[in-house]
């Protein structure tokens, strides 16, 4: 039995679990959200928090921890020691994915929640809450979407989602909406797209995992809180998220939480590689 199949096993109602904190989490933002003042201050890393961040934190620690007493917490609005061995398993949280977008009012935000196991990526819940759609990657290992998510007990009907075959004559390509850098652009003329789009926060990888576009590559800084619960709903979906310059698949608990350069793909592309500095 592996180390997935032991989770699965041991904490049966852990993707439930994250699927409630994800979701109460995402009431609090948009309270937040429909007023003037988001009380907005800057990191020491000069990135945007949110009183709407705080909240959501606070919310989802709170249900993690009573559920599941045992398993570490690393959250991006937490005080935690990125320095330290992450373990076999343990939540990476993103309270507020794409704090730009929702000062801007984009609705482009997401709550991601991950439960990374020896590394990987394994589990995930990314909410977003203004269209009220929640992805996740489930025990079963598929991914799955459900629309018109009111509340907890009011969850919308389960659709599992796939990525398509990627056609390369005609390659859909995501950008990110408020990142994107020269040798980004430089990288997606090498696949001489057919069409692209835009968008924000873990949003980039949905369009993957449910077959709307094929790649997304990303030449600009991230932290693993980013990219962690997207990647895993984006594994059960049939694709993945590879560190551009080996195409290995993005693996989480390095020092300092920083991932290198990656691409997310379907399962069927041919990746180009990069070996400029991450």
């Amino acid at each position: 039995m592996n180390l997935f199949e032991k989770t699965a096993q041991k904490y049966p109602k852990i993707v439930e679990k994250m699927c409630l904190a994800a979701i109460l989490a995402g009431t609090k933002i948009m309270v937040v959200y429909s007023e003037e003042d988001f009380g907005v201050e800057l990191k020491s890393d000069d990135s945007p928090i949110t009183r709407a961040d705080r909240l959501a934190d606070k919310v989802i620690g709170k249900i993690l921890k009573q559920n599941f007493p045992d398993i570490r917490i690393v959250s991006e609005e937490s005080n935690c020691d990125l320095t330290a061995a992450m373990g076999d398993i343990y939540f990476l949280v993103d309270p507020l994915d794409g704090t730009k977008e929702f000062i801007k009012k984009t609705g482009e935000f997401t709550v991601n929640i991950a439960v990374i196991l020896n590394g990987k990526a394994e589990l995930g819940v990314v909410y977003v809450p203004v269209t009220k759609e929640l992805y996740y990657r489930d025990l079963d290992g598929l991914s799955y979407l459900e629309r018109d998510v009111n509340d907890f007990e009011g969850r919308g009907e389960r659709n599992q989602i796939s990525c398509r075959s990627a056609a390369m004559d005609n390659l859909s390509v995501v950008r990110s909406v408020s990142h994107s850098t020269p040798e980004t652009e430089a990288y997606i003329s090498g696949y001489a797209p057919n069409n692209s789009a835009s968008a924000g926060s873990s949003l980039k990888f949905g369009l993957i995992a449910r077959g709307v576009a094929d790649l997304y590559p990303r030449l600009g800084r991230t932290m693993e809180w980013d990219t962690g619960a997207a990647h895993a709903v984006l594994k059960g979906a049939g694709g993945n998220v590879r560190r551009l310059d080996t195409l290995q698949e993005l693996s989480y608990g390095k020092p300092g939480m920083e991932n290198p350069f990656f691409v997310a793909s379907g399962n069927d592309m041919k990746l180009i590689s990069y070996a400029g500095k991450s």
